[in-house]
């Protein structure tokens, strides 16, 4: 396949996202279909579906990712590299373009375009446990460069050969070079749209019986938080507060009637908001009780944020509420 290989460039691309709309169900069996294709390495094949595709919908994200893959693939690193260059532009938010980038990048022998995209890889989703891993062998393979120059200016330097042998004792053996980065094991999730807010389809972990229960009860606890989210973009305060629980936790031991406020005022002081959620997972406890995690990007105004949250939900009647909020 590539040339590190151990950076591990993942050429599965798993759970491609169907979204709920109907509209998109043929998009979605076509992506299937282009992945299926992929898996099996029929490369050439995969490529003519997907163009199918994006002769369809030429900004789909899912389509164009997987494109990306199977240029690579077929060792068209300069093709894939502009595949994957448009998607940072298109969906900043995403970290698996730019840790897809590094792969290239790092395969051409390019570790510092590659050290500064898996940054911005992790700078969006500060979690991403790929991008820290292939950062680090990037690092060493820089630090493996570094120590070689060092040797032919000094020979005799112990501690420099020392280094060097612990970097080539790391990765295995002396043949191989350092530097194995990583592919995105799975396409990023197409995003599914509201009036002023966006979030991704979620993965579910099932972790009380009835598997087949939570997995219906997932989009319905999903639909709350991407309504939940569209309210707060669009600045509808009384939409937005109507998510809450009666017996809501307010945070620092606030009342409900003190939160509310606070919240009334934040919300209605910016001229425009905009909060995207990427990566939900949804973990049940029971039927009645779900806890949703995700990083979340605000901007209102010229201020930006990003960070890791919780929601603590629960079934009240026939609708899912917030009974606490949690920010890392």
């Amino acid at each position: 396949m590539t040339k590190y290989q151990r950076l591990r460039l993942n050429a599965s691309v798993l759970g491609i996202a169907i979204l709920w709309s109907t509209a998109f169900n043929a998009i979605a069996d076509d992506l299937a279909e282009a992945n299926k294709l992929f898996k099996q390495t029929q490369y050439s094949q995969a490529i003519d579906k997907v163009n199918e595709i994006l002769a369809k919908k030429p900004k789909d994200a899912q389509a164009r990712f997987l494109k990306g893959l199977v240029l690579t693939e077929q060792n068209k690193a300069d093709e894939a590299i502009k595949i994957f260059s448009t998607l940072t532009n298109d969906y900043p938010e995403l970290p698996e373009p730019y840790n897809n980038l590094a792969v290239l990048y790092a395969n051409q022998g390019q570790y510092e375009k590659a050290r500064l995209a898996l940054e911005m890889a992790i700078r969006t989703h500060p979690s991403y446990a790929t991008a820290h891993e292939n950062l680090g062998d990037i690092y060493a393979k820089m630090a493996s460069q570094a120590y070689d120059r060092a040797l032919k200016l000094d020979h005799g330097n112990s501690a420099t050969q020392t280094k060097l042998a612990m970097i080539q004792d790391l990765f295995g053996d002396t043949s191989r070079k350092p530097g194995r980065i990583e592919v995105a094991a799975s396409t990023p999730s197409i995003v599914v749209k509201s009036p002023a807010a966006t979030i991704q389809p979620a993965i579910v972990k099932q972790a009380a019986a009835e598997p087949s229960a939570n997995g219906d009860q997932s989009k319905d606890v999903l639909k709350t938080v991407q309504d939940w989210a569209a309210a707060w973009s669009a600045k509808n305060t009384s939409k937005y507060l109507a998510h809450y629980a009666a017996d809501f936790k307010a945070p620092k031991g606030a009342s409900r009637a003190d939160w509310e406020a606070e919240r009334k005022e934040r919300i209605s002081k910016p001229k425009s908001i905009r909060v995207v959620i990427n990566h939900p997972t949804v973990t049940f406890s029971d039927s009645d009780h779900a806890t949703v995690e995700f990083h979340q990007s605000y901007a209102a105004g010229q201020f930006k944020t990003t960070g890791s949250k919780t929601l603590l939900m629960a079934k009240s009647g026939a609708k899912w509420v917030i009974q606490e909020e949690r920010v890392k």
